[in-house]
Protein backbone atom coordinates (compact mmCIF):
# COMPACT_ATOMS: atom_id res chain seq x y z
CA UNK A 1 0.00 0.00 0.00
CA UNK A 2 1.63 3.36 -0.65
CA UNK A 3 1.66 6.30 1.45
CA UNK A 4 -1.52 8.04 -0.76
CA UNK A 5 -3.82 5.50 -0.46
CA UNK A 6 -3.18 5.01 3.39
CA UNK A 7 -3.59 8.78 3.37
CA UNK A 8 -7.08 8.23 1.91
CA UNK A 9 -7.70 5.50 4.73
CA UNK A 10 -6.86 7.91 7.45
CA UNK A 11 -9.38 10.49 5.87
CA UNK A 12 -12.25 8.59 5.40
CA UNK A 13 -12.14 8.19 9.59
CA UNK A 14 -11.85 12.22 9.69
CA UNK A 15 -15.23 13.07 11.11
CA UNK A 16 -15.15 16.65 9.12
CA UNK A 17 -13.72 17.43 6.71
CA UNK A 18 -10.49 19.01 6.32
CA UNK A 19 -8.11 22.36 6.61
CA UNK A 20 -5.39 22.33 4.18
CA UNK A 21 -2.91 21.97 7.27
CA UNK A 22 -4.62 18.79 8.55
CA UNK A 23 -4.21 17.53 5.04
CA UNK A 24 -0.36 17.98 5.33
CA UNK A 25 -0.20 16.34 8.48
CA UNK A 26 -1.98 13.42 7.25
CA UNK A 27 0.05 13.06 4.77
CA UNK A 28 2.98 13.19 6.88
CA UNK A 29 1.87 10.62 8.96
CA UNK A 30 1.37 8.14 6.27
CA UNK A 31 4.97 8.34 5.11
CA UNK A 32 5.91 8.09 8.49
CA UNK A 33 3.84 4.81 9.37
CA UNK A 34 5.37 3.68 5.34
CA UNK A 35 7.94 0.49 5.83
CA UNK A 36 10.24 2.60 3.61
CA UNK A 37 10.62 4.90 6.94
CA UNK A 38 13.80 4.40 8.86
CA UNK A 39 13.81 2.03 11.76
CA UNK A 40 15.18 4.58 13.94
CA UNK A 41 11.97 6.97 12.87
CA UNK A 42 10.15 8.90 15.25
CA UNK A 43 7.37 11.63 14.79
CA UNK A 44 6.50 14.33 17.07
CA UNK A 45 3.03 16.39 16.42
CA UNK A 46 2.66 19.15 17.86
CA UNK A 47 -1.21 20.27 18.75
CA UNK A 48 -2.63 23.39 20.06
CA UNK A 49 -6.29 23.58 21.21
CA UNK A 50 -9.41 22.93 18.84
CA UNK A 51 -6.53 22.06 15.87
CA UNK A 52 -8.23 18.66 15.16
CA UNK A 53 -5.38 16.64 17.01
CA UNK A 54 -7.72 14.43 18.77
CA UNK A 55 -9.56 13.79 15.33
CA UNK A 56 -6.64 13.36 13.85
CA UNK A 57 -5.16 10.88 16.57
CA UNK A 58 -8.44 9.16 16.62
CA UNK A 59 -8.46 8.56 12.16
CA UNK A 60 -4.85 7.53 12.46
CA UNK A 61 -5.77 4.32 14.85
CA UNK A 62 -8.81 3.32 13.58
CA UNK A 63 -6.51 3.59 9.88
CA UNK A 64 -3.61 1.73 11.18
CA UNK A 65 -6.45 -1.14 12.52
CA UNK A 66 -8.27 -1.16 9.14
CA UNK A 67 -4.88 -2.21 7.91
CA UNK A 68 -4.31 -4.45 10.15
CA UNK A 69 -0.99 -2.42 11.67
CA UNK A 70 -0.12 -3.10 15.22
CA UNK A 71 -0.91 0.03 17.29
CA UNK A 72 -0.15 0.61 20.75
CA UNK A 73 -1.70 3.48 23.15
CA UNK A 74 -0.31 5.15 25.85
CA UNK A 75 -0.10 8.33 28.00
CA UNK A 76 1.70 9.51 30.97
CA UNK A 77 -1.24 9.79 33.17
CA UNK A 78 -4.32 7.06 33.90
CA UNK A 79 -6.30 10.20 33.44
CA UNK A 80 -4.52 11.40 29.73
CA UNK A 81 -5.08 7.21 29.13
CA UNK A 82 -8.91 7.56 29.69
CA UNK A 83 -9.37 10.23 27.59
CA UNK A 84 -7.05 8.85 24.78
CA UNK A 85 -9.42 5.62 24.89
CA UNK A 86 -12.27 8.27 24.51
CA UNK A 87 -11.51 9.74 21.36
CA UNK A 88 -9.97 6.66 19.69
CA UNK A 89 -12.13 3.91 20.85
CA UNK A 90 -9.50 1.86 21.79
CA UNK A 91 -7.57 0.99 24.93
CA UNK A 92 -4.97 3.35 26.11
CA UNK A 93 -2.93 2.73 29.09
CA UNK A 94 -0.19 4.69 31.43
CA UNK A 95 3.69 4.12 30.14
CA UNK A 96 4.47 2.75 33.39
CA UNK A 97 1.87 0.71 32.90
CA UNK A 98 3.11 -0.75 29.49
CA UNK A 99 7.00 -0.60 29.89
CA UNK A 100 7.58 -1.18 33.19
CA UNK A 101 7.18 -4.56 35.69
CA UNK A 102 6.35 -5.05 39.32
CA UNK A 103 7.76 -7.65 41.31
CA UNK A 104 4.90 -9.42 42.38
CA UNK A 105 3.86 -10.46 46.14
CA UNK A 106 5.91 -13.52 46.09
CA UNK A 107 9.35 -11.67 45.38
CA UNK A 108 9.28 -9.88 48.50
CA UNK A 109 10.68 -6.55 46.12
CA UNK A 110 8.58 -2.90 45.47
CA UNK A 111 9.18 -0.07 42.94
CA UNK A 112 9.52 -0.88 39.02
CA UNK A 113 12.09 -2.42 36.82
CA UNK A 114 12.02 -1.66 32.62
CA UNK A 115 10.39 -4.44 30.70
CA UNK A 116 10.94 -6.17 27.96
CA UNK A 117 9.20 -5.49 24.36
CA UNK A 118 7.91 -7.98 23.01
CA UNK A 119 6.06 -7.03 19.75
CA UNK A 120 7.32 -6.29 16.38
CA UNK A 121 6.40 -3.97 13.51
CA UNK A 122 3.77 -1.84 16.21
CA UNK A 123 3.30 1.86 16.36
CA UNK A 124 3.35 3.30 19.77
CA UNK A 125 1.39 6.00 20.11
CA UNK A 126 1.39 8.79 23.19
CA UNK A 127 -1.05 10.94 23.90
CA UNK A 128 -0.05 14.45 26.16
CA UNK A 129 3.76 13.88 25.86
CA UNK A 130 4.43 16.85 26.73
CA UNK A 131 4.24 15.61 30.03
CA UNK A 132 6.90 13.19 29.82
CA UNK A 133 9.66 13.78 32.35
CA UNK A 134 13.15 13.88 30.87
CA UNK A 135 14.77 13.61 34.58
CA UNK A 136 15.00 10.70 36.82
CA UNK A 137 12.44 9.87 39.02
CA UNK A 138 12.42 7.68 41.51
CA UNK A 139 15.82 6.40 39.75
CA UNK A 140 14.31 6.20 36.03
CA UNK A 141 14.64 8.44 33.29
CA UNK A 142 10.82 8.07 31.62
CA UNK A 143 11.59 9.57 29.02
CA UNK A 144 14.76 7.58 27.85
CA UNK A 145 13.22 4.02 29.30
CA UNK A 146 10.02 4.70 26.78
CA UNK A 147 12.61 5.57 24.04
CA UNK A 148 14.61 2.05 24.67
CA UNK A 149 11.56 0.46 25.10
CA UNK A 150 10.03 0.59 21.70
CA UNK A 151 13.22 0.77 19.75
CA UNK A 152 14.31 -2.76 21.06
CA UNK A 153 12.21 -4.36 18.65
CA UNK A 154 12.39 -4.28 14.78
CA UNK A 155 9.47 -2.23 12.49
CA UNK A 156 8.36 -0.68 16.44
CA UNK A 157 8.08 3.14 15.81
CA UNK A 158 7.01 6.17 18.43
CA UNK A 159 4.67 8.68 17.40
CA UNK A 160 4.44 11.53 20.31
CA UNK A 161 1.39 13.77 20.76
CA UNK A 162 1.20 17.46 22.23
CA UNK A 163 0.89 20.76 22.92
CA UNK A 164 4.00 22.83 23.66
CA UNK A 165 1.66 25.95 25.03
CA UNK A 166 0.57 23.73 28.16
CA UNK A 167 2.75 23.35 31.28
CA UNK A 168 5.88 21.46 30.38
CA UNK A 169 7.03 18.82 33.40
CA UNK A 170 7.48 20.18 37.06
CA UNK A 171 11.38 21.40 37.23
CA UNK A 172 11.71 21.70 33.43
CA UNK A 173 11.67 24.85 31.10
CA UNK A 174 10.44 22.66 28.07
CA UNK A 175 9.04 19.40 27.42
CA UNK A 176 11.62 16.91 26.22
CA UNK A 177 9.69 14.14 24.36
CA UNK A 178 8.38 17.39 22.69
CA UNK A 179 12.19 18.28 21.55
CA UNK A 180 13.87 17.18 18.11
CA UNK A 181 17.31 18.14 19.53
CA UNK A 182 16.53 15.82 22.72
CA UNK A 183 15.20 13.13 20.17
CA UNK A 184 17.99 13.53 18.38
CA UNK A 185 20.38 12.68 21.18
CA UNK A 186 18.88 9.19 21.38
CA UNK A 187 20.02 8.75 18.01
CA UNK A 188 16.39 8.74 16.65
CA UNK A 189 15.54 10.77 13.00
CA UNK A 190 12.70 13.16 13.91
CA UNK A 191 9.86 14.65 11.81
CA UNK A 192 7.73 17.06 12.98
CA UNK A 193 4.57 18.76 12.21
CA UNK A 194 2.72 21.46 14.17
CA UNK A 195 -1.09 22.24 13.88
CA UNK A 196 -2.16 25.99 14.29
CA UNK A 197 -4.86 26.57 12.20
CA UNK A 198 -8.32 26.03 14.17
CA UNK A 199 -10.59 23.45 13.29
CA UNK A 200 -13.99 24.70 11.49
CA UNK A 201 -16.25 23.11 13.83
CA UNK A 202 -14.77 24.94 16.85
CA UNK A 203 -14.92 28.43 16.12
CA UNK A 204 -18.38 29.55 18.19
CA UNK A 205 -16.29 28.74 21.30
CA UNK A 206 -15.42 30.47 23.77
CA UNK A 207 -13.03 28.53 25.75
CA UNK A 208 -11.57 27.39 22.20
CA UNK A 209 -11.47 31.11 21.50
CA UNK A 210 -9.62 32.35 25.13
CA UNK A 211 -7.46 29.56 24.69
CA UNK A 212 -6.08 30.82 20.83
CA UNK A 213 -5.70 34.11 22.69
CA UNK A 214 -3.91 33.11 25.69
CA UNK A 215 -1.34 31.03 22.86
CA UNK A 216 -0.92 33.72 20.78
CA UNK A 217 -0.44 36.48 23.38
CA UNK A 218 2.04 34.40 25.08
CA UNK A 219 4.21 35.05 22.05
CA UNK A 220 4.55 38.68 22.47
CA UNK A 221 7.49 40.86 23.58
CA UNK A 222 6.32 42.17 26.54
CA UNK A 223 3.75 40.08 27.27
CA UNK A 224 0.56 41.42 27.76
CA UNK A 225 -1.45 41.11 30.96
CA UNK A 226 -4.03 38.12 30.07
CA UNK A 227 -7.90 38.91 29.06
CA UNK A 228 -10.76 36.35 29.50
CA UNK A 229 -13.69 37.07 26.91
CA UNK A 230 -16.69 36.12 28.10
CA UNK A 231 -19.21 38.30 26.57
CA UNK A 232 -20.79 36.56 23.41
CA UNK A 233 -20.09 33.01 24.47
CA UNK A 234 -22.35 30.80 26.27
CA UNK A 235 -19.47 28.48 27.63
CA UNK A 236 -17.40 30.98 29.74
CA UNK A 237 -17.99 33.44 32.46
CA UNK A 238 -16.53 35.17 35.98
CA UNK A 239 -17.63 33.98 39.08
CA UNK A 240 -16.64 35.98 42.21
CA UNK A 241 -15.57 33.69 44.74
CA UNK A 242 -19.56 33.94 46.89
CA UNK A 243 -21.26 31.98 43.71
CA UNK A 244 -19.17 29.54 43.38
CA UNK A 245 -20.34 26.80 45.99
CA UNK A 246 -24.07 27.57 43.99
CA UNK A 247 -22.31 26.58 40.83
CA UNK A 248 -20.20 24.02 42.08
CA UNK A 249 -23.31 22.39 43.96
CA UNK A 250 -25.45 22.86 40.27
CA UNK A 251 -22.37 21.38 38.71
CA UNK A 252 -22.49 18.52 40.69
CA UNK A 253 -26.35 17.68 40.82
CA UNK A 254 -26.23 17.58 36.49
CA UNK A 255 -22.79 15.92 35.51
CA UNK A 256 -21.25 14.27 38.60
CA UNK A 257 -18.25 14.90 41.01
CA UNK A 258 -15.88 13.48 38.93
CA UNK A 259 -16.82 15.46 36.03
CA UNK A 260 -16.32 18.91 37.93
CA UNK A 261 -13.12 20.20 38.85
CA UNK A 262 -11.56 23.56 40.65
CA UNK A 263 -7.86 24.15 39.26
CA UNK A 264 -5.51 26.47 41.29
CA UNK A 265 -1.96 27.44 41.64
CA UNK A 266 -0.57 26.09 44.70
CA UNK A 267 -1.21 22.78 46.84
CA UNK A 268 -1.81 25.03 49.45
CA UNK A 269 -4.94 26.99 47.67
CA UNK A 270 -6.16 23.45 46.46
CA UNK A 271 -6.31 22.47 50.19
CA UNK A 272 -8.50 25.53 51.13
CA UNK A 273 -10.82 25.11 48.52
CA UNK A 274 -11.12 21.32 49.33
CA UNK A 275 -11.91 21.99 52.90
CA UNK A 276 -14.22 25.02 51.74
CA UNK A 277 -16.46 22.62 49.36
CA UNK A 278 -16.72 19.92 51.66
CA UNK A 279 -17.70 22.41 54.25
CA UNK A 280 -20.16 24.47 52.15
CA UNK A 281 -21.55 22.19 49.17
CA UNK A 282 -21.16 18.97 50.21
CA UNK A 283 -21.92 19.52 54.29
CA UNK A 284 -19.29 16.51 55.21
CA UNK A 285 -17.94 17.21 58.54
CA UNK A 286 -15.49 13.70 59.24
CA UNK A 287 -12.34 13.71 57.53
CA UNK A 288 -13.86 10.67 55.34
CA UNK A 289 -16.86 10.00 54.29
CA UNK A 290 -18.58 7.21 51.80
CA UNK A 291 -18.79 8.60 48.42
CA UNK A 292 -15.67 11.09 48.57
CA UNK A 293 -13.58 11.65 45.85
CA UNK A 294 -10.37 11.18 45.86
CA UNK A 295 -7.21 11.87 43.45
CA UNK A 296 -3.88 9.60 44.11
CA UNK A 297 -0.61 11.50 45.06
CA UNK A 298 1.96 9.29 44.52
CA UNK A 299 2.46 6.17 42.92
CA UNK A 300 1.50 2.90 44.69
CA UNK A 301 2.17 -0.62 43.52
CA UNK A 302 0.88 -2.62 47.17
CA UNK A 303 -2.69 -2.65 46.81
CA UNK A 304 -3.27 -3.82 43.64
CA UNK A 305 -0.66 -6.43 43.12
CA UNK A 306 -3.19 -9.17 43.09
CA UNK A 307 -6.00 -7.36 40.31
CA UNK A 308 -4.76 -8.34 37.06
CA UNK A 309 -6.47 -5.40 35.42
CA UNK A 310 -4.95 -2.92 38.06
CA UNK A 311 -1.50 -3.88 38.73
CA UNK A 312 -0.95 -0.49 40.72
CA UNK A 313 -2.72 3.02 41.13
CA UNK A 314 -1.10 6.38 39.21
CA UNK A 315 -0.37 9.74 40.94
CA UNK A 316 -3.46 11.95 39.46
CA UNK A 317 -6.06 8.83 39.50
CA UNK A 318 -9.42 9.73 40.23
CA UNK A 319 -10.65 7.22 43.00
CA UNK A 320 -14.23 7.07 45.52
CA UNK A 321 -14.11 5.50 48.71
CA UNK A 322 -16.84 2.99 48.23
CA UNK A 323 -16.97 1.53 52.04
CA UNK A 324 -14.99 2.80 55.33
CA UNK A 325 -13.92 -0.44 57.31
CA UNK A 326 -12.05 1.63 60.52
CA UNK A 327 -9.76 4.00 61.16
CA UNK A 328 -7.33 4.00 63.19
CA UNK A 329 -3.88 6.05 64.84
CA UNK A 330 -0.95 4.55 64.72
CA UNK A 331 2.85 6.05 64.95
CA UNK A 332 0.74 9.44 65.50
CA UNK A 333 -0.79 9.42 61.65
CA UNK A 334 -4.21 8.43 61.12
CA UNK A 335 -5.30 5.27 59.02
CA UNK A 336 -8.04 4.08 57.68
CA UNK A 337 -8.94 0.74 55.67
CA UNK A 338 -11.37 1.47 53.26
CA UNK A 339 -13.03 -0.13 49.96
CA UNK A 340 -11.99 2.11 46.72
CA UNK A 341 -13.99 2.13 43.22
CA UNK A 342 -12.86 3.53 40.03
CA UNK A 343 -15.11 6.40 38.54
CA UNK A 344 -17.14 4.53 35.46
CA UNK A 345 -15.46 1.19 36.57
CA UNK A 346 -16.71 -1.84 38.08
CA UNK A 347 -13.29 -2.33 39.71
CA UNK A 348 -13.05 -1.98 43.17
CA UNK A 349 -10.06 -2.89 45.79
CA UNK A 350 -9.27 -2.16 49.51
CA UNK A 351 -6.43 -0.43 50.80
CA UNK A 352 -5.15 1.25 53.93
CA UNK A 353 -4.64 5.18 53.06
CA UNK A 354 -2.87 7.52 55.40
CA UNK A 355 -5.31 10.57 55.96
CA UNK A 356 -2.62 12.97 57.00
CA UNK A 357 -2.18 13.61 53.17
CA UNK A 358 -5.71 14.31 53.11
CA UNK A 359 -4.65 18.17 54.22
CA UNK A 360 -1.42 18.73 54.06
CA UNK A 361 0.01 21.64 51.77
CA UNK A 362 2.35 20.00 50.01
CA UNK A 363 1.71 17.53 46.84
CA UNK A 364 1.84 14.18 49.20
CA UNK A 365 2.57 13.62 52.71
CA UNK A 366 5.79 15.78 53.85
CA UNK A 367 9.10 14.70 53.60
CA UNK A 368 9.48 15.14 57.44
CA UNK A 369 6.47 13.23 57.76
CA UNK A 370 7.24 9.86 55.42
CA UNK A 371 10.74 10.10 57.31
CA UNK A 372 8.83 9.83 61.08
CA UNK A 373 6.96 7.43 59.89
CA UNK A 374 9.75 5.36 58.52
CA UNK A 375 12.04 5.29 61.55
CA UNK A 376 8.94 4.79 63.85
CA UNK A 377 8.22 1.37 61.91
CA UNK A 378 11.64 0.17 62.22
CA UNK A 379 11.75 0.92 65.64
CA UNK A 380 8.82 -0.87 66.52
CA UNK A 381 9.33 -3.31 69.32
CA UNK A 382 5.81 -4.96 68.20
CA UNK A 383 7.54 -6.05 65.05
CA UNK A 384 11.05 -6.51 66.22
CA UNK A 385 13.11 -7.54 68.65
CA UNK A 386 16.00 -5.07 69.96
CA UNK A 387 18.64 -7.30 68.17
CA UNK A 388 16.88 -7.80 64.69
CA UNK A 389 19.57 -6.64 62.10
CA UNK A 390 18.92 -3.99 60.32
CA UNK A 391 18.79 -5.04 56.76
CA UNK A 392 15.85 -7.27 58.20
CA UNK A 393 14.04 -4.45 59.10
CA UNK A 394 14.38 -2.80 55.77
CA UNK A 395 13.48 -5.95 54.04
CA UNK A 396 10.05 -5.95 55.89
CA UNK A 397 8.90 -2.34 54.81
CA UNK A 398 8.09 -4.25 51.38
CA UNK A 399 5.16 -5.88 53.29
CA UNK A 400 4.05 -3.29 55.54
CA UNK A 401 0.93 -2.06 55.03
CA UNK A 402 1.42 1.59 57.49
CA UNK A 403 4.35 2.36 55.39
CA UNK A 404 2.37 1.32 51.75
CA UNK A 405 -0.28 3.05 52.72
CA UNK A 406 -2.01 4.80 50.16
CA UNK A 407 -1.20 8.68 49.70
CA UNK A 408 -4.41 10.57 48.31
CA UNK A 409 -6.14 14.15 48.53
CA UNK A 410 -9.54 15.40 48.01
CA UNK A 411 -9.92 15.54 44.83
CA UNK A 412 -12.92 18.42 44.59
CA UNK A 413 -9.42 20.95 43.52
CA UNK A 414 -6.29 20.13 42.16
CA UNK A 415 -3.52 22.16 40.86
CA UNK A 416 -2.90 22.76 37.43
CA UNK A 417 0.13 20.16 37.05
CA UNK A 418 -2.27 17.63 38.62
CA UNK A 419 -5.00 17.83 36.16
CA UNK A 420 -2.87 18.01 33.41
CA UNK A 421 -3.96 15.46 31.04
CA UNK A 422 -7.65 15.61 32.07
CA UNK A 423 -10.92 16.84 31.13
CA UNK A 424 -13.75 17.54 32.77
CA UNK A 425 -17.42 19.06 31.49
CA UNK A 426 -17.15 22.07 34.02
CA UNK A 427 -14.14 23.49 35.03
CA UNK A 428 -13.46 26.30 37.75
CA UNK A 429 -10.34 28.24 37.29
CA UNK A 430 -8.82 30.32 40.71
CA UNK A 431 -7.72 33.80 38.97
CA UNK A 432 -7.74 35.51 42.17
CA UNK A 433 -5.04 37.49 43.91
CA UNK A 434 -2.43 36.87 41.33
CA UNK A 435 0.09 39.78 41.50
CA UNK A 436 0.68 41.39 37.96
CA UNK A 437 3.84 40.55 38.10
CA UNK A 438 3.74 36.82 38.64
CA UNK A 439 1.89 37.23 35.25
CA UNK A 440 4.84 35.90 33.08
CA UNK A 441 5.23 32.91 30.28
CA UNK A 442 4.93 30.63 32.70
CA UNK A 443 1.73 32.05 34.23
CA UNK A 444 0.66 31.67 30.69
CA UNK A 445 1.04 28.09 30.07
CA UNK A 446 -0.25 27.77 32.98
CA UNK A 447 -3.51 29.49 32.65
CA UNK A 448 -3.17 27.62 28.71
CA UNK A 449 -3.05 24.20 30.50
CA UNK A 450 -6.06 25.22 32.49
CA UNK A 451 -8.70 26.62 30.38
CA UNK A 452 -7.80 23.80 27.74
CA UNK A 453 -8.96 21.27 30.52
CA UNK A 454 -13.02 22.33 29.91
CA UNK A 455 -14.86 20.67 27.42
CA UNK A 456 -18.45 22.55 28.07
CA UNK A 457 -18.13 25.00 30.78
CA UNK A 458 -15.62 27.26 32.30
CA UNK A 459 -16.02 29.39 34.54
CA UNK A 460 -13.46 32.29 35.90
CA UNK A 461 -13.27 32.16 39.49
CA UNK A 462 -11.62 36.45 40.14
Amino acid sequence: MTSAEFSEIILKHLPYAPNDQQLAVVGALARFCSPEAPQEAVFVLNGYAGTGKTSLSGALVKALEEVKRQVVLMAPTGRAAKVFSAYSGRRATTIHRKIYRYPGASSGGSGYFPADNTATDTLFIVDEASMITGAETSGRNLLEDLIHYVYAQPGCRLLLIGDTAQLPPVGSPQSPAMSADVLRGYGLRVSRATLTATARQQAGSGILYNATQIRRDMRLDPIPLPHIVTEGFSDISELAPEDMPEELYTAYSRDGMNETIVITRSNQRATGFNREIRASVLYLEESLSRGELLIVAKNNYFWTKKIKELDFVANGDSLIVADINFTEKKYGFEFADVELSLPESELRFNAKIILDSLTSDTPGLPHESLSKLYYDILEDPELFSPDTPADVRLKSLASNPYWNALQVKYGYAVTCHKAQGGQWRNVFVDMGFIPPEAMGLEFYRWLYTAVTRARSRLFILK
